[in-house]
This record gives C-alpha cells, sequence and structure tokens, in this order.
C-alpha cells in the first residue's frame, strides 16, 4: 500500500526566515553552497465554545526550505508574512548537550505562496487605499459612456 505525505497549510509568519548555508560536495565538482531557510508559521482557528463565545485556537507549525525555495524566502518573507504552503512531514532526532534525545516534526515546503504581506501593504498604504475607498464608496466616474 502506498502511503501519503501532505501537508497544505494558510499561516503567518512568527518572525523572519533563519537562513543557513551549507557546503554540498561533488565527487568531479568544486563544493557549493545549499541554503536552508526555517520559520515558525502560525495557523489560526476559530470556534464557538458551549457558551457560544468565539475562542480562538493557534497552532505552530516549524516550516523548513531548502535550496532555491530557501533563496526565495530569504528575499521575500517576512514576519507577519501570510503564505500558503505544501509540503510533506518530517521527524528528525538529535541529542542536546545534557544527552537527552530530542525529536522536531517539520514541515519540509514543497512551495508556497505569498497571500498577503503586511510590510508591503504598510509600504503602499495610504495610494492604494484611497483607490479602494473610491471604488467601494461609487466615487468612480459612470461607465455608461465606454464604447463596449
Amino acid at each position: 500500500m502506498i502511503g501519503v505525505n501532505k501537508v497544505i497549510l494558510i499561516g503567518n509568519l512568527g518572525r523572519n526566515p533563519d537562513v543557513v548555508a551549507f557546503p554540498q560536495d561533488h565527487r568531479d565538482e568544486v563544493s557549493s553552497m545549499v541554503k536552508k531557510a526555517s520559520f515558525p508559521l502560525a495557523t489560526t482557528e476559530y470556534r464557538r465554545n458551549r457558551d457560544g463565545e468565539r475562542v480562538e485556537q493557534t497552532e505552530w507549525h516549524n516550516v523548513v526550505c531548502w535550496k532555491m525555495l530557501a533563496e526565495i524566502a530569504e528575499k521575500i518573507l517576512r514576519k507577519g508574512t501570510q503564505i500558503y504552503v505544501e509540503g510533506r512531514l518530517q521527524t528528525r532526532s538529535w541529542e542536546d548537550k545534557e544527552g537527552n534525545k530530542r525529536y522536531i516534526t517539520e514541515v519540509v515546503a514543497d512551495n508556497f505562496t505569498v497571500l498577503a504581506n503586511k510590510n508591503r501593504q504598510e509600504e503602499r498604504g495610504d495610494r492604494e487605499h484611497d483607490a479602494l475607498s473610491g471604488i467601494l464608496n461609487g466615487d468612480t466616474p459612470s461607465l455608461e459612456d465606454l464604447p463596449f
């Protein structure tokens, strides 16, 4: 039987990606660097409790990107950015300084898409807000005289 390991998340970055470069040795080539970007992603769900009050539940996920995806993440992702991520779960273990065995489960990203970027919205700010509010408030000229 074939297994499926697929994760799809939509959430906000908890901090800027941490990027590390590792040397990659090839037999016949000069060693090159491979980048790894990692960041926490918060997904939030809302539900109603027994009293009818809205309750927020936030789950934090460790996301890891490799190679070109890590380079893209380094350039465009910032804390607060909302993204769509597809990937797979991977659990790894290591020994800490005290000799205790530690485990971490990560989402190894295959791709991601930026859905909303707070920083870019703030940079563009009032200009886009004014145009949008004009459309929403009906302050745009009539389209009746258009030739189509």
